[in-house]
């Protein structure tokens, strides 16, 4: 389904962001806006926990978006979440109630999902260009750099350093002086180098800056003319004079210069302490400022899939080929799962047609990947591809996605009880059930018709229906089915197996 209005939601670690995009031809204008400076990021122990009044932050300022999400589809909105809530340990407990306070579901995605999506945003908002260019983020809690071509990403990186937690760790009390600032920059220069041998190598014709901190630093460098030759964006020489005020104030907020914005200020000096050790580091004289950013990549991969051109599509058909997966037998399981589900949720099973949409998809593409740890190994590869699954970068995929994924996957075999954790009822269950059956029906690995069969979802569970004679033809598969009664009833589930009779009027007989 298409939508006229379409909404993107960031949870950054300094700021969060509402973009509200009107799409008129395939093509996305912005129509509203807010933004809440949550300063999460300040608020993040060192052992990795959200105190108190930052949740409060976040859940104050999710109630204010939710109210202007009112009404809109839950596909039309997306809400991604970034660097604090990836690495606080506290974030499964948190999240139930931040969805609460919004109204919709939150994914919390990967540095590098985060690096591509921001990407995807510069690339809509700048001038076409044939050449590459360097993208670069600082946010809050980390800093995404992107060299990319076009609409391509080529080279993608997260680095965990942000204004936020760099004012935060070098600057506790807002004072700045020559030791402080240099030893901020050494510790970003020091992260940046893990990355600036390839992004040197791959080079780029252009630098551009991304988000708060790049726009704050070059308005603050226009409007003073600190750039040489009233030059636009940062340059080398602009920033230097910058970090001489600095320096020389003693705090950003006593810096006497035009553009300083109280919403910044008070994380300006970690921004500059980062901008310092890029051009440092990577050795630029110079770069723009681009307005797009991570929610209007957001809404563009939105819009992408509302037109099947969905980046998950393309990462799974990218694993398929990386992991040698037989295409065959994938496709062959992918047919049969997805028409035993169908029977499974014909009583609506897997909820509301979003719901059921999404399901399917999840099990098309488990289908399609459920045998890439045989490239680790046969014996239990099932348990190799859903380590693959959790713990790969999967353009496309939040971290709660890869789980769902990587769930079925571990699931399509084996004990069920490592997947116990799922509630009775969760249409998980059906989605492994669909799976498992599949595999089980194509177990010859060859294009032989499947029996004919029926199955159904009744108040005490699944009953699969299959052609005595067929059983006692395939003694193995007829086995296999014996053993996933078994499984199913250990795990406290009913599934059931029932043997038609030809021979004496189709008579049925249940196991």
């Amino acid at each position: 389904m298409r939508y006229e209005l379409i909404a993107a939601v960031d949870l950054g670690s300094n700021s969060f962001r509402l973009q509200v995009g009107r799409v008129v031809d395939d093509q996305i204008y912005p129509l509203d806006s807010l933004k809440e400076p949550v300063r999460l990021a300040s608020g993040l122990s060192p052992d990795k926990y959200l105190n108190e009044a930052a949740q409060d932050r976040a859940i104050a300022a999710l109630r204010l978006f939710g109210e202007r999400l009112r009404g809109f589809a839950p596909d039309a909105v997306r809400v991604v979440a970034t660097n604090t809530l990836r690495v606080a340990k506290n974030a499964p407990e948190l999240l139930p109630r931040l969805e609460e306070a919004l109204g919709f579901p939150i994914e919390i995605i990967a540095g590098r999902e985060e690096a591509r999506l921001i990407y995807i945003g510069a690339a809509h908002s700048l001038p076409p260009a044939e050449h590459k260019r360097l993208v670069f983020d600082i946010g809050g809690g980390s800093t995404e750099f992107i060299i990319g071509r076009g609409a391509e990403p080529l080279l993608l990186e997260s680095l965990y350093m942000g204004c936020v937690s760099y004012t935060v760790r070098f600057f506790p009390d807002g004072k700045v002086d020559k030791k402080r600032l240099r030893e901020a920059e050494v510790a970003a220069g020091k992260e940046i180098q893990t990355i600036a041998h390839d992004y040197q190598r791959l080079g780029w014709n252009e630098a551009v800056g991304s988000s708060g901190t790049a726009r704050a630093i070059a308005d603050v460098l226009e409007l003073n003319n600190l750039n040489p030759g009233g030059v636009a964006g940062i340059t080398r020489e602009g920033l230097q004079k910058l970090r001489a005020i600095l320096l020389k104030a003693g705090s950003a907020e006593a810096m006497p210069l035009e553009g300083l914005r109280n919403d910044r200020t008070p994380v300006l000096s970690g921004g500059i302490a980062i901008m310092g050790a890029i051009f440092e580091t990577l050795q630029l004289e110079h770069m723009t400022y681009g307005d797009g950013a991570l929610r209007l990549g957001v809404l563009y991969d939105l819009l992408g899939r509302f037109h099947h051109h969905d980046m998950r599509d393309a990462t799974v058909a990218s694993f398929m080929r990386r992991y040698q997966v037989d295409l065959w037998q994938a496709q062959r399981v992918e047919q049969t799962a997805g028409e035993i589900f169908s029977h499974l949720d014909a009583g609506g099973c897997g909820g509301d047609s979003t719901d059921r949409d999404n399901a399917e998809h999840f099990l098309r593409w488990a289908a399609k990947l459920h045998e890439i740890g045989i490239s680790i190994a046969h014996n239990g590869y099932h348990k190799h591809g859903a380590y693959i699954l959790t713990f790969a970068d999967m353009p496309g995929f939040s971290k709660k996605d890869q789980a769902r994924l990587a769930m079925l996957v571990l699931g399509h075999r084996g004990k069920l009880d490592k997947v116990a954790v799922l509630p009775k009822g969760d249409v998980n269950w059906l989605l492994i059930l669909s799976l498992r059956l599949a595999v089980l029906f194509h177990r010859s690995r060859s294009d032989q018709g499947r029996p004919p069969y029926s199955i159904a979802m009744g108040d005490k569970g699944a009953t699969l229906e299959l052609p005595a004679d067929w059983l006692a033809a395939n003694p193995l598969t007829a086995a296999a089915f014996a053993e996933e009664i078994q499984a199913w009833q250990r795990a406290g589930l009913e599934f059931r197996l029932k043997r038609l009779n030809a021979a004496k009027g189709g008579g049925r007989q249940a196991a």
